[in-house]
């Protein structure tokens, strides 16, 4: 049990992994108990860390003082690679968990298997009736499905059970907004006396709109496709090297649609990178008119209405627990819905 520390901030991301840091005092109790590789969980999220960095700054005058990091179970994820050319078609669902089974779960190496790691397939008919046209040789195994998760709106985690067990998942949000009219509304505005402050931001600084992806073959004999579109000032052109990308498979040889298809499934994933961003950071009030882990939860869509007129249907994509000398805080992310 690690209850005194000066800050503590624990970070849960919609389709990343998220982090988390503690600052105390350092004595050979805290460095007995919480060493790199450990497990590190709170009451308030129902995921779980990992301790990857521990840094001592000795102060003569304020003593010695201890910070703790690390990233939560998502992030063995970033521990593989995508070993061997992967052509993924069809069921999106089941092509994530092909990943999943080929590099961690039951994978040809043995020595790759990740103990006690399954895969917990959604019933949700907005995740099971997506599909993917794409393929991966090499590409980093995190990267690879926050990529597509994020392409499609989707959230991942991985959480322990009551065995122990990395129970990998995919989900989705509920809309809460004023979009709707299934759900109750979830709204934060002054109004209603549930925003203590906030940040908006919008930047269209990385905004591609066109891309030019090239496959397999040298020089003017590569193979190539373009997505996007736009002119004059409006274009923004993005260049992406998808070499890796093979006609060539065990099953024999891709027709020329197929290729075609796993290029611009490629550049459509690279092309969610450079998007035009606006996010919504509020300090609100969480406890009372509506209660985080209660009435909404990370991924879900809300509504947001500021003091300025700022109106829009907000995706929660993360979620900051901060406790220090000033009190505790609930912080989320808001990402608006474009």
């Amino acid at each position: 049990m690690i209850d005194s520390f000066e800050s503590f901030i624990w970070t849960d991301r919609y389709n990343a992994f998220g982090d988390f840091e503690i600052y105390t005092l350092v004595n050979s109790d805290i460095l007995r108990d919480a060493q790199q590789d450990y497990y590190i969980w709170t009451t308030q999220s129902d995921r779980t860390m990992i301790i990857d960095e521990r840094i001592i700054n000795s102060d003569i005058e304020s003593g010695g003082h201890l910070t703790i990091r690390g990233r939560s179970l998502e992030s063995v994820l970033d521990r593989r690679i995508i070993w061997v050319q992967t052509i993924l078609r069809g069921n999106f669902q089941n092509a994530i968990q092909r990943l999943l089974n080929e590099n961690i779960i039951n994978p040809t190496i043995s020595s790759r298997r990740i103990a006690n790691f399954i895969f917990q397939p959604s019933t949700d008919p907005r995740i099971t009736s997506l599909t993917i046209e794409t393929q991966f040789t090499g590409t980093n195994l995190y990267e690879a499905i926050k990529e597509l998760c994020q392409d499609r709106n989707l959230g991942f985690k991985i959480v322990l059970n009551a065995n122990n067990q990395f129970v990998f998942s995919l989900y989705m949000g509920i809309d809460r907004s004023y979009s709707q009219d299934v759900n109750p509304y979830v709204v934060f505005s002054p109004g209603y006396d549930n925003i203590i402050n906030s940040n908006y931001l919008e930047t269209n600084r990385i905004l591609k709109t066109a891309a030019l992806i090239a496959g397999e073959g040298e020089g003017v004999d590569r193979r190539t496709t373009s997505i996007g579109g736009g002119s004059d000032l409006a274009r923004r052109e993005l260049y992406v090297d998808a070499r890796d990308i093979s006609s060539r498979t065990e099953d024999g040889e891709l027709t020329n649609t197929q290729y075609i298809a796993n290029l611009v499934s490629r550049g459509e994933q690279r092309m969610a990178e450079y998007v035009f961003v606006k996010t919504f950071e509020g300090n609100v009030e969480t406890t009372q008119m509506f209660i985080y882990g209660t009435d909404f939860f990370i991924g879900d869509v809300v509504q947001i209405v500021n003091e300025f007129g700022l109106e829009a249907s907000t995706r929660i994509v993360e979620i900051i627990f901060s406790n220090n000398n000033a009190g505790n805080d609930v912080i989320p992310t808001f990402s608006i819905i474009t």
